[in-house]
């Protein structure tokens, strides 16, 4: 095949960008879509270069080449520390098993050995044959279909079975067994207890392919740098690992928003593919810090997702007609219907934080298209991914359940990849989308027998086959916890000037493991102190700012939670930067927190200022960098340790944890105090009679 082209008008193309790219960035703030443009532009040339290497496009202009190609990466990565990016070659003939780098995710693929793959004039990398495929976009199952793939991606997908195969060609022969796209979770939150390493050891082999997390909880505590940071971690995997920008959610102040400026660069990461979960409520309660943000979103094409737990009728309404296209809070088959009629994608949850998909299984029988309909995890702890599996799970409870397998399998490939506006790449199995598929033994048994990810086998029959990078953290996303000083028991006084009248005070009461009311409760001084009354199960919590302003606190009370004697502390505060801790005594509090802020994050139960039980989760005090299987155990050990100590919370460690939350109702405690969720204003602890 021959190409004409003008080497002269290509030069003259390059020195053109090079002349105005510098005016096109600085119009960027204002025009973003220039910006974006331009970057696209410059990495398009590069792609040339790199798909016909024969035209010498070096000389004189190759600087101004170089230059444009740099502000392209800086403009998609940012200027973090490349060095923490493992290097791989822009090989397009032959990609390896990774989801390839942020950069070029959706810019690079050899065009003419897809082509000339799918036409037989080259030999495919893999073929599987045999195979009855669920054709996702037809909603039928093909038989005898042959898959031919050429790199990472799909070449040909059809009937014929007379396809070249050469010596390095890998052939898999499906016997008839079931081809199903790779598996997609479009909404969990992976900076939770290990490593995503770790998390890809046991999540892989279950045929997940595809994971869309959140980045909310590593922002307040690390920043612009510490996202970076965790997204690169989550670089040249087995699988393909997109994020979300965080929304910064709190009912901490100094956690609300961020900057137009570091948004603008999160949204050009071609790995983030929209905002992250912003609590409807916060909203309509904070609307000038969260509506510039959408509308930065929706400029740059991207999507905005949604939490609605509650909002019905108009508050939903306007909540949506803000550009919001997602919500994974429907708790019933009705509340997922009037989001459907909304237009809204649902992420119906089913993980560890809730597992909802029984209660809105009777969906399925309401005569309604289900295409807006997705599961997703919300997060699933070490030991529930490692017992029960991941995606793959859920779409075997939804089978279960009565879903029929063909929509059902929907709901976790192309449904989601829709949804993200990603489905030309994943979702499906189809030529030009990434070759990510599983073969199953029949279509209600999803356990697979081959996960293929990108063209490569990376597990077979549950083992896996393809080990996951080990990313190193920076240094400073491993020392986020900066306390001053150490906390004494002085620290948690709650101090009254009457010091013999029983004093209304303001208590957080649980009333499930998650949800709080407020209860005024009067409390005697003693010696002028607010103390814990162990007998009537109230007791100390206090949260202590481990990043943003260092060592602020704020001590409250709280009833249900049970604990008779010690303490217990940990980072990972929902939505803040905050340690939070629990005590019947004010002595293992401060002890707690600050062994806590020895370990650099972690969960610390301790009695009488011992230490029972530690877990150190040093990477931006969220995540260990222990095995799972290491987590797993020590985890349910600290939830068994404090239980025994009274507590009656099936997880305490998430109750606790909770309790700064933004969106569980109703009273919820941070280092600036107390704040109703009801109408978002703080709520003073001591209650004048």
């Amino acid at each position: 095949m021959t190409f004409n082209i003008d080497i002269n008008k290509v030069k003259a193309n390059i020195r053109l960008i090079k002349e105005n790219a510098e005016k096109l960035n600085q119009l960027g703030s204002d025009f973003p879509a220039l910006e974006k443009n331009s970057l696209r532009m410059l990495a398009s040339l590069k792609m040339l270069e790199l798909n016909f290497p024969d035209i010498d496009l070096n000389g004189d202009h190759s600087e101004g080449y170089d230059a444009g190609t740099e502000g392209y990466d800086a403009g998609i990565d940012g200027d973090f520390d490349a060095g923490n990016h493992a290097d791989h070659p822009r090989d397009h003939c032959n990609h390896n098993h990774t989801g390839g780098s942020d950069s070029s995710f959706f810019l690079t693929r050899d065009f003419k050995a897809i082509m000339d793959t799918a036409l037989g004039k080259k030999n495919p990398d893999l073929v599987v044959k045999n195979a009855e495929l669920v054709n996702v976009y037809t909603g039928e199952i093909q038989k005898n279909a042959c898959i031919s793939v050429c790199g990472d991606r799909i070449a040909f997908v059809g009937e014929e079975n007379d396809f070249i195969e050469g010596p390095e060609t890998k052939v898999i022969d499906a016997k008839g067994k079931i081809v199903i796209p790779g598996l997609i979770d479009g909404h969990t939150h992976l900076a939770w207890f290990v490593t995503p390493s770790e998390f890809l050891r046991y999540a892989v082999k279950g045929g997940t392919t595809t994971i869309i997390t959140e980045t909310m909880e590593v922002f307040p505590v690390a920043g612009e740098k510490g996202v970076e940071d965790f997204m690169a971690s989550m670089e040249n995997q087995p699988v393909k690992i997109f994020s979300t920008a965080p929304a910064t959610s709190s009912i901490s102040s100094n956690v609300t928003g961020m900057s137009r400026e570091v948004l603008h660069k999160f949204l050009l990461k071609d790995k983030i593919l929209g905002l992250g979960e912003s609590y409807w409520q916060t909203v309509f309660q904070s609307p000038g810090n969260f509506l510039p943000a959408f509308e930065e979103t929706l400029k740059k094409g991207k999507t905005l997702e949604g939490h609605s737990a509650g909002a019905r009728g108009r508050k939903l309404a306007a909540y949506t007609g803000l550009g919001i296209s997602s919500c994974h809070e429907p708790i019933n088959a009705d509340q997922v219907l009037e989001r459907l009629r909304l237009g809204i994608y649902v992420l119906a949850r089913e993980g560890s934080i809730r597992a909802d998909l029984e209660a809105i299984a009777p969906i399925k029988d309401m005569g309604v298209d289900l295409r807006h309909l997705c599961f997703a995890s919300d997060s699933i702890t070490p030991k529930e991914l490692m017992g029960n599996g991941y995606m793959e799970n859920i779409l075997k409870k939804a089978i279960n359940k009565g879903f029929q397998p063909i929509d059902a399998i929907k709901t976790v490939t192309l449904n989601v990849a829709e949804h993200f506006g990603i489905s030309d790449y994943v979702g499906g199995v189809a030529p030009g989308r990434y070759a990510d598929m599983l073969i199953i033994p029949d279509i209600n048994t999803i356990e697979p027998e081959y996960v293929i990810s990108s063209g490569k086998v990376v597990a077979e029959n549950g083992k896996l086959l393809v080990k996951p990078r080990v990313h190193e953290f920076a240094a400073k996303s491993r020392n986020s916890v900066t306390l001053p000083e150490k906390m004494i028991d002085r620290d948690f006084h709650v101090s009254v000037t009457d010091k013999s009248d029983a004093v209304g005070v303001r208590v957080i009461e649980l009333i499930t493991d998650l949800v709080t009311k407020e209860k005024i409760i009067p409390l005697n001084p003693v010696d002028g102190k607010i103390i814990q009354d162990i007998e009537h199960d109230i007791l100390k919590v206090a949260a202590i700012d481990r990043n943003l302003n260092p060592g602020k606190y704020f001590t409250g009370f709280l009833k249900g939670f049970g604990m008779k004697s010690g303490a217990f502390a940990a980072t990972g505060a929902w939505d803040t930067a905050d340690i939070i801790t629990i005590g019947a005594n004010d002595k293992d509090m401060a002890f707690a927190v600050n062994r806590v802020h020895e370990l650099h994050g972690g969960i610390v139960v301790c009695k009488n200022e011992k230490i029972l039980i530690e877990l150190a989760l040093p990477v931006f005090g969220l995540m260990s960098e222990l095995p799972i299987e290491k987590v797993a155990d020590m985890t349910e050990k600290i939830n068994r340790k404090v239980q025994d100590m009274g507590c009656s919370s099936n997880d305490p460690l998430l109750t606790m944890i909770t309790l700064t939350g933004a969106a569980i109702p109703y009273i919820r405690i941070c280092e600036q105090g107390l704040v109703n969720l009801k109408d978002g204003k703080p709520a003073d602890l001591i209650v004048e009679s």
